[in-house]
Parts: C-alpha cells; structure tokens; sequence
C-alpha cells in the first residue's frame, strides 16, 4: 500500500516529520519555524496542537496548522478543502473519494478562520521567508472569514484521508 503522494495529478505538500502549516502570504516572512529564538518556536507550538486543524496567531493573522499526522497534503479548488492523503493504494483512488466523502462526512474540529487573502501550505518546521517553489503551495484564497471544518474520510476499505473544508461565511 502506498504511504505517500505519488507525483501525478495534483501538488502535493510533504513534511519532514511534524505538521503542516497554512500562513497567510501577508505575514509569511512572520513564521519563523524552527528557527525562532525564545522560549517556544513557531514549530513548537505548530506540533502542540491537537486535532486536524487549529488556529494559531502569527503576527495579525493566523495561521492554520494541520495537525494529527505529517500526511502528504494537497488543496482541491473545487472543493475548497484540503485532502491529507493517510493510506491509499493510488493517488487516483484517493482523489477518487473525495467528493462522496465530502457529502458524508462527520465535521468535527469546526472553528472560524479571518483569512487576508493567498495563503501558502509548507512544512512547519521551514521558516516562511525561505519557502522554495518545491516546498510549499500556494492556494489563491480570497479575503474573507471561512469556517474551517475537518473529518477523516474512508472510501473504502483500502482508502483512508483527512479532509480540511473552508467554507466561506458571508
């Protein structure tokens, strides 16, 4: 069974061990990673988190930290959600569900993200102002407040994925 993304249909996002992270690009050169002098790293405190999804300040924004496991991480526009691939045996049966899984899902981790605009999707552990073409996705997010919602998905018995859903709030 394969564990990670295989190159393919979509840009996936790999980790070297600990949480992804999405920062909005304003304040991108805010997130120091690893990096950060003082008591707690920007990493450190990206690794506490609980659950699928937490929010965290980094400077006047925040950021959404993908918790629970380093999944290979991709962003589906036209289903505004991010899959975080758990086990598949092909990146097409992952993607594959993902639409009836979106239908059927039970939302837990649900809370209220005030996104300034574009966001980039990288490794926690990376300082934002060295994010390189190969290490990161950026998702052209519009201004705006979206509820963030996440649920682990089973397509079937082979196939299993996280889902983070933005909603947009009006």
């Amino acid at each position: 069974m394969a564990r990670y993304a295989d190159p393919g249909l979509v840009d996936w996002v790999e980790s070297g061990g600990g949480p992804l992270v999405v920062v909005p690009a304003a304040v991108l050169n805010l997130w120091e990673g690893a990096d950060s002098e003082g008591p707690e790293s920007d990493y450190d405190r990206a690794c506490a988190v609980s659950g699928y999804a937490r929010l965290l300040a980094v400077g006047p924004a925040q950021a959404l930290v993908l918790g629970d496991e380093p999944s290979s991480t991709a962003f589906l526009p036209e289903h505004a959600v991010f899959v975080r691939w758990v086990a598949a045996e092909s990146e097409a049966d992952l993607l594959g569900g993902v639409g009836a899984a979106l239908a059927d899902a039970a939302w837990e981790d649900r809370q209220v993200w005030d996104v300034p605009g574009p966001v980039v999707l990288f490794d926690s552990a990376w300082p934002g102002s060295e994010v390189e073409p190969d290490n990161h996705t950026r998702v052209d997010l519009p201004a705006g407040r979206y509820e963030v919602r996440a649920a682990l998905a089973h397509s079937d018995a082979d196939t299993a994925f996280q889902l983070i859903q933005l909603l947009p709030l009006r």
